[in-house]
């Protein structure tokens, strides 16, 4: 069914109410064309009167009833409508007692009575109405007919009475059924617009993630190195070195120029400029020579060597991606924490898998202590720490690779990363992943 289309049970339960309206519509106007016929008197203007008083507390109660069904919001008189049923009947009584011909009004009233009123109380009250249906055709007939009742005004009203019975009773079935196909309509529609909205939470969350990831690995990093980068030129120029100063300088020029770049490749969702540019052993090679000047410009005499091994092979972007990212937050670790004096990285193709392997001789950590990492139990710290290893882990995971930390205080790091190359055409870059080299302690 299409959605905002009704039902089948609905388009019945429409024309069921729209034949009992114009049903008593019909009737109404029938008796009152008899009485107008038969030369009314006083009475009968008295009579016409009532029947129109009727016909107006009729149309209100129906009018109401359909503004509600098409408005929630509007004035639901489904708690006045015993009230309303009451009134009804009670100008139905007096008009029956007028005229014989509103007697048959009696039959869309049965219909009224068992949607209004429960059906313990409806079932008495329509036996109720068939007596005086056949006492008032007892009555208006007796100077015809004799004191005795004829067969015909009893079996009359009684069989109208029990076809509305079963009738109404299959219009309460239609009806429940209707609204219960309406309740689960509006739980399917709150469902989906539930799913929609956890749909675009998840979705923003994501790209809340991504976009962490990448500013911890790229615009952080790099932000740093050129802050270190300044302040090793002004000290050069305090001290007259105008050579250290310029070359400080253009490091600082070039860092800005490739964050600049790697802002660009976020907003356009493309892959970092370095891979652009050259291969993943030749960024990491370029990787390596940035972190020893990086180093050498703080005072520290860091030296960091790059190695190849295996041949080569073309790996998809998310594999470049995530194993450049590792080594860049890897070693802006090592050059900031670790105090070490050597550092390696070491890119292997394996056949079945490609593996990277950084390595320093610095002072090292507890692996157990920073990679307990940042969970619902555990925020992220204010300063920004902490980020490195829960990010790693998560892309490594997100390729389905392992990560193995060995390291310990006074012993040095070795941050190992091995990606299975099976069917990585079909590899998608990791939504949550997180970038490499978990922060010190």
């Amino acid at each position: 069914m299409i959605q905002g289309e009704p039902s089948g049970s609905a388009i019945i339960l429409r024309l069921l109410r729209i034949s009992l309206h114009v049903g008593f519509a019909v009737l109404l106007l029938v008796a009152m064309a008899r009485v107008l016929m038969s030369g009314p008197e006083l009475s009968g203007w008295f009579t016409l009167v009532l029947a129109v008083v009727l016909a107006a507390v009729y149309l209100v109660g129906t009018v109401l009833e359909k503004r509600h069904s098409t408005d929630a919001n509007r004035f639901d008189p489904r708690r006045y409508a015993p009230w309303w049923l009451g009134a009804v009947s009670a100008l139905w009584l007096v008009l029956i007692w007028s005229s014989a011909d509103f007697v048959w009004l009696a039959f869309p009233l049965f219909f009224l009575q068992l949607h209004v009123l429960r059906r313990r109380v409806a079932l008495p009250v329509i036996a109720v109405s068939t007596v005086l249906v056949v006492v008032a055709l007892w009555f208006h007939n007796r100077g015809a007919a004799g004191p005795a009742l004829e067969l015909p005004m009893v079996l009359g009203p009684v069989f109208g009475a029990a076809f509305a019975v079963i009738t109404g009773l299959a219009y309460r079935a239609l009806y429940l059924e209707a609204e219960n196909q309406r309740l689960a309509a509006e739980e399917l529609r709150r469902t989906r617009g539930e799913l929609a909205r956890s749909q675009h939470d998840a979705g923003t969350l994501t790209e809340r993630a991504r976009l962490a990831r990448e500013i911890h690995d790229t615009l952080a990093q790099g932000f740093s190195s050129i802050v270190l980068m300044g302040r090793s030129a002004e000290k050069a120029l305090d001290d007259g070195d105008t050579a250290t100063a310029r070359e400080r300088l253009r490091t600082v020029q070039e860092t800005a120029s490739a964050n600049l770049a790697e802002a660009r490749n976020f907003v356009r969702g493309l892959q970092s400029p370095a891979l652009e540019q050259m291969s993943l052993a030749g960024s990491l090679r370029r990787l390596c020579e940035k972190t020893e000047a990086e180093a050498a410009a703080r005072g520290a005499g860091l030296r960091c060597r790059f190695d190849l091994e295996g041949t080569p092979v073309e790996l998809p972007n998310p594999y470049s991606t995530t194993l450049l990212r590792a080594a860049q937050a890897s070693l802006a670790n090592v050059w900031v924490h670790a105090k070490a004096s050597t550092a390696v990285v070491t890119l292997s193709f394996l056949g079945a898998e490609v593996a990277m392997d950084i390595y320093d001789d610095g002072v090292g950590f507890r692996p157990e202590a920073a990679g307990s990492g940042v969970g619902p139990d555990k925020p992220q710290p204010q300063d920004g720490s902490g980020y490195g290893l829960r990010s790693l882990r998560e892309r490594v995971a997100a390729l389905a690779g392992t990560l193995d930390i060995e390291s310990a205080p006074g012993e040095g790091t070795v941050v190992a990363i091995r990606l299975p190359l099976v069917d990585t055409s079909a590899t998608a870059e990791p939504a949550h992943g997180k970038p490499a080299g978990g922060d010190r302690p």
